[in-house]
Order: C-alpha cells, then sequence, then structure tokens
C-alpha cells in the first residue's frame, strides 16, 4: 500500500482506518443496477484507537468566545446524493467544498504534494507549507494504534478507507482555518487536516475538495477547536428537504429545551450511537427490539439490519393494500419503489398512503426518547414520478444488523451531537432549515 512520491519521504503504512463495511458499496450497487446518486460513502468510518476529547483551555492564545459556528450547507439527498460546506483554509484563505460527515474524525483535502493520484475537485489542489504535524504530536498518536513506533522522518502519515471502496493516503500537515463567529468575531486558528496526495475513488464518486471530520476523536475539527477554548464540543446540523441547510458547532444556537436527548452509547466512542432502540410503525410496537443505533451525515439512506428492514416493508406493502400504489419494478433508483394513477410531484401528494416509522430509545429506568419518522423521512419522489422507500437493507451491504439513521431520515430537524455532555438531540418540532440561525435565535 505503501507509495512513493515527491515532496515528501515515502509514506509509511500506519493503520489502514478500516470500515466495518467490508462489502463496496460500488460492487453492490453496480450488481443490483440501482440509480439516483445514493451514498454510504463514509459512513461507518472507524478511527483506529482514537477517544473522545472534552473541551480543555489552551495557551494558543485564543480566548473563550462563548460562540458557534455557522455555515450554509449545499446538496440534497436526492438526486445529489449528498450535503457539503465550504470553508476557508490557508494563507490566504482559499474555499473548498467538504463532505460533511459526523461518521469520521480526520479531515482531509486533496493535496498537490505533488498529487500522486487525486479524483476531480471543483477547486484547484490544496498546496501545503512547510508545516508537517510531527509524528510524536498526539493529535498524530490518535490516528495510529496502541504501540505505534515513529520512524526517521518524523512525519504522521496516514490512510483513511471507507465504506464504499474509496480511500486517501498522504501525511498530516497544519494550517490556517477562517472561521466567522456568531458573536461577530474571526478567528484564524491553525489546525491539523490530511493532505492527501492519494485518493481511490469508491462507489458513490463526485468531485469534492475533500472530507470535513465531525467525529469526537482528538484529529477531528471540532476536538481541536474545543481544545483550543473557541466553541464547546458540540456539532449539530439542520439539512432542509428543500436542498441546503446548515451545519453549526459551539452550542448558542439552539433552545436546548426544545431538544429531545439521549445519552450516547459510551463503549462506543467510534460513532454516534444513542443506543438500542425499539421499531415502532404507526405508533404500535412491531416486535423489532434491541436495534443497535447509529447516526450518520456520511449516509444519504437509512439502513436496517435485515430483519427490521423485511418487518417495515411488510408493515409497508400492507398498508398500501387497497391503495392506488402499485410496485414499479422498471424504477431502478432505489430498491423499492411504486407508481401512483400519475407521477407525483412531493411527498404531500402520497404522505396519506404511509405510516409514521419511530425508534424508540429507552434510558434506563427513564422515559422513552422516540426519533419519529414520519414518511418524509423515508421517501423520496424519484426523477420518474414514483415514490420509493428511502430505507434500505444494510445486511446486504455488510452493516449486519446495523441501524444507520441517514441523511433522509434527519430533514427539517436540528440534530445535535454534545461531545462534552455525551449527549444526541433532535428538535421535537420541524425545524426551518433554510434560514441561517444568529446567537440565541431560540431553534
Amino acid at each position: 500500500m505503501a507509495k512513493g512520491k515527491a515532496g515528501f519521504p515515502v509514506p509509511l503504512l500506519v493503520q489502514v482506518a478500516m470500515t466495518i463495511i467490508t462489502l463496496s458499496m460500488a460492487a453492490t450497487a453496480a450488481g443490483s443496477g440501482y440509480g439516483g446518486g445514493w451514498s454510504l460513502r463514509k459512513a461507518m468510518f472507524s478511527r483506529g484507537g482514537e477517544s473522545s476529547s472534552a473541551s480543555s483551555s489552551s495557551s494558543m492564545g485564543f480566548n473563550r468566545v462563548g460562540s458557534s459556528v455557522v455555515f450554509p450547507l449545499h446538496g440534497n439527498v436526492y438526486p445529489t446524493g449528498f450535503y457539503n460546506v465550504t470553508v476557508y483554509i490557508g494563507q490566504p484563505p482559499k474555499p473548498y467544498y467538504l463532505d460533511v460527515d459526523t461518521g469520521s474524525d480526520l479531515t482531509w483535502l486533496q493535496c498537490d504534494a505533488p498529487c500522486v493520484q487525486c479524483i476531480e475537485a471543483p477547486h484547484p489542489y490544496y498546496r501545503p507549507y512547510n508545516n508537517l504535524v510531527p509524528c510524536k504530536d498526539p493529535i498524530c498518536a490518535s490516528l495510529h494504534p496502541p504501540g505505534h513506533r515513529c520512524k526517521e522522518n518524523d512525519q504522521c502519515d496516514y490512510e483513511v478507507e471507507y465504506a464504499d471502496g474509496g480511500s486517501s493516503l498522504g501525511v498530516l500537515v497544519k494550517d490556517m482555518f477562517s472561521f466567522n463567529f456568531t458573536s461577530g468575531k474571526y478567528q484564524y486558528p491553525h489546525l491539523a487536516l490530511g493532505c492527501g496526495y492519494d485518493q481511490l475513488p469508491g462507489g458513490s464518486y463526485h468531485p469534492i475538495d475533500g472530507v470535513l471530520g465531525l467525529g469526537s476523536g482528538k484529529s477531528g475539527i471540532l476536538s481541536q477547536l474545543s481544545s483550543y477554548g473557541l466553541v464547546r464540543n458540540v456539532v449539530g446540523h439542520c439539512l432542509s428537504s428543500r436542498g441546503g441547510g446548515f451545519l453549526f458547532f459551539g452550542d448558542d444556537v439552539y433552545d436546548s429545551s426544545r431538544v429531545a436527548w439521549t445519552p450516547l452509547l459510551r463503549h462506543d466512542s467510534k460513532h454516534y450511537s444513542p443506543g438500542y432502540a425499539e421499531l415502532l410503525f404507526g405508533g404500535k410496537a412491531t416486535g423489532v427490539k434491541n436495534l443497535l443505533v447509529t447516526v450518520d451525515s456520511g449516509s444519504s439512506y437509512t439502513y436496517f439490519g435485515s430483519q427490521a428492514y423485511q418487518v417495515s416493508l411488510q408493515l409497508v406493502k400492507k398498508e398500501l393494500s387497497g391503495k392506488p400504489l402499485r410496485e414499479d419494478w422498471d424504477d431502478r433508483t432505489l430498491p423499492v419503489c411504486w407508481r401512483g394513477q400519475r407521477p407525483f410531484s412531493t411527498i404531500r401528494d402520497v404522505r396519506k398512503y404511509f405510516k409514521p416509522l419511530a425508534l424508540a430509545f429507552k434510558d434506563g429506568w427513564r422515559s422513552r426518547t422516540t426519533f419519529e419518522m414520519p414518511p418524509e423521512s423515508y421517501l423520496i419522489i424519484s426523477s420518474k414520478g414514483n415514490v420509493c422507500l428511502g430505507i434500505l437493507n444494510g445486511t446486504e451491504v455488510g452493516l449486519q444488523d446495523l441501524t444507520i439513521i441517514g441523511d433522509v431520515s434527519m430533514q427539517d430537524r436540528m440534530v445535535i451531537y454534545d461531545n462534552e455532555k455525551q449527549m444526541i438531540g433532535w428538535s421535537s418540532v420541524a425545524a426551518n432549515c433554510d434560514r441561517l440561525p444568529s446567537s440565541s435565535s431560540g431553534y
């Protein structure tokens, strides 16, 4: 796997961040013939031993500003299949489009160092300065397995692999990031990121400058900002069903009392997992319990294990019995699609035929916190005007019985990952994701 390049010594193969999925989504999609730009590109990225990093004070010369950073989002679930954000990096600052991924930690850019193998990008490849992160840096150590020994070149090499077969190999550097805080202040911290000089596209390939890793590990941008005292270690997003939305770092852009909270699973530091849930259909128990759930913005659609998927599909089909919908085997947008008497324009045209789903979480003896999934949270309208099921069988793509809440089910609600309190929450009422929040906006 190690490859040579000009500009840096031959990289030493560090731990490959092996994904839980061993079957390439590219092969799966190609074999099934489904299209529509759907993505599990970054879902379930393993952090190679990173642990959560709580906020701490720093002597880097920054003052805790007590505010947040808000970014507009671009993209949609369908037909684009991903959301990205513009981040300004470098001296002088230059814009880069980064895929938003709460399922991984490391932020990286395609890097002209020079680039051995890069894929198409919206902007010129990032060019680093002489700012290598040394191998003994704690951030570098978090990317390696325990007992890793540094080599003579003292640089921090990385290699990450994603669920769809894509990968990035490179070296860790530091550079200036430009952030506009809700307090009105600008801050320019120097943060560690990956300079990726050897990329392989995955099955859900699309032109990108890089990935914005929003996991809780030490190498994550959020953890680094928190360690400088710039923001609390909280990240959230609001994905609009009309496309776009916003992403935020910090905790002063929402009203916590309007959020349904549940603890994160403490022994799963690799993913944002609210723990185990029971599946409900139409407000009633389905008999499917103890579903291990993770929340991942790197997945376009929601995935159920085989049992939960088959039960859900059977219940949906039973509910459609006698309704003016027929399964359309010719629409390959997603595995299951239905056509009506005439093409549909929006989910509003068909939502009356479908019942809501829900995942109910229980915190010890406390009452359950429920993640509601109304029809618009698990259905899409295809380019053919059919309605398609946005829940996929995760067992078929190597997820075993894991349940992933993907972008389709997080639309039009605020989802918040609080790494300091080890809680995850979502707005209990529909949110206006088309309007950027300001500090203390009361969302």
